[in-house]
């Protein structure tokens, strides 16, 4: 990354909008990690295991929607502000009060959900200070803080061993606040934030064929991170009978591998074009998940396969977020929640549909194989679309940067 980079926008923003993302996400999916402790306490079957772990992706991803409206109206500042005070609130609940049941887990879900919407906040925070050349770095940085997920399956299920589960949300307090303070003191709203908008008009970003191809496409990259990181330390308790700590440390591994390839993929964008990027990534992708859904006889042979297929992941959510801002820089608030939903709704998707895959069948192949379908499906829909974006938003006195 050269030096023209750190020169054009506003680092103090740009890392506080990356430790805000990083704790959110943290926080996002905790209940996957947990998930082992709480379904043997609850007594919960493969596909409540399933939905429960699922559930803030599906709630982040509809808030991501509200809150990319509110970033256009409040600022991003202010709508992480707010996010950041009812994530708080409702882990302070859950740690002080308790959780009994799996209706009061499935409420928790909900508001953990709230973490999951601060997608939309952190990446208008930092794009907006950047030039379209340098867009894929900067949306790579800022949205690098979902190694989060990662924080959570390495220390979650340690924890949980140690103090019991519902102590762990009460003290994931103590980051979370941290973070508030420095994302309060360090982070600004850019100069160049576009005025707010009636509400109406951000429906109108929909009548744009573009806007659900970008959806769908961050259905796939982020959905296929984002479903597997919530649901990995089930998995491999599962199907290969990990204890909780060590299906943790495997889910980490996984994770981290895809959230540090996010700005790899971003800038690998900048330089060679987001499409040629995707091409690749969506292929590698499937083929790494369609090799796990295999039944790998061993659980190195499949954590190897899945570090392999985040790292592709993660690379490709880097890479739609390098064409995102070129296609609709003035909607980009309410498109970064537009394509942040979609992104959870793919999480969502996978997540509960490996659940109902494990209690339908005895095993995870046929949810698996349905995802890299999904990824080869992506790859046909990006050949569609190619030669009519690089000819007309995609043109190079049009966007300023490759495409």
């Amino acid at each position: 990354m050269d030096r023209s980079f750190w020169r054009a926008g506003h680092t103090p923003t740009l890392l506080s909008a990356f430790l805000y993302f990083d704790l959110a996400f943290m926080v996002w999916v905790l209940l996957g990690p947990l998930a082992i402790h709480i379904a043997r306490d609850l007594g919960l079957s493969p596909a409540q295991k399933g939905l429960m772990v699922a559930t803030p992706l599906l709630a982040g991803a509809l808030l991501r929607l509200v809150m990319g409206v509110l970033v256009d109206h409040l600022k991003p500042k202010k709508a992480g502000a707010i996010g950041q005070l009812i994530v708080m609130a409702a882990l302070a609940a859950a740690w002080l009060l308790g959780v009994h049941s799996f209706s009061q887990v499935m409420v928790l879900a909900v508001f953990l959900g709230v973490a999951g919407a601060s997608f939309a906040v952190a990446l208008p925070l930092a794009s907006r200070w950047y030039p379209p050349e340098h867009q894929g770095a900067a949306m790579g940085i800022a949205g690098a803080g979902n190694s989060g997920t990662a924080i959570a399956a390495l220390f979650a299920p340690t924890l949980a061993g140690m103090f019991g589960w519902n102590t762990v949300f009460g003290l994931v307090l103590i980051p979370l606040v941290l973070a508030f303070i420095v994302y309060m003191v360090f982070a600004k709203d850019s100069p160049n934030c576009p005025p707010p908008k009636k509400l109406g008009e951000y429906l109108t970003v929909l009548k744009d064929k573009d806007a659900w191809w970008f959806m769908f496409f961050y259905s796939v990259t982020f959905g296929g991170f984002s479903g597997l990181a919530s649901s990995l330390t089930v998995y491999f308790n599962d199907q290969y009978g990990l204890s909780p700590v060590q299906a943790g440390f495997y889910t980490a591994m996984c994770v981290f591998a895809g959230s540090l390839m996010r700005p790899i993929g971003g800038t690998v964008a900048d330089r060679v074009g987001g499409i040629r990027s995707l091409l690749v990534m969506y292929t590698l992708a499937a083929v790494c998940l369609y090799v796990v859904s295999l039944n790998l006889s061993q659980a190195w042979m499949a954590l190897g396969a899945l570090v392999a297929g985040m790292l592709w992941l993660g690379m490709g959510n880097g890479a739609v977020f390098q064409l995102v801002p070129q296609r609709f820089r003035k909607e980009i608030g309410v498109m970064t929640g537009l394509v942040g939903m979609a992104g959870g709704i793919g999480g969502f998707c996978l997540a509960t549909g490996l659940g109902y895959s494990k209690q339908a069948t005895g095993g995870y192949s046929l949810g698996l194989t349905i995802f890299a379908a999904l990824a080869l499906f992506a790859w046909v829909g990006l050949l569609s679309v190619k030669q009519r974006w690089r000819t007309t938003w995609g043109a190079a006195h049009i966007a300023g940067a490759k495409v």
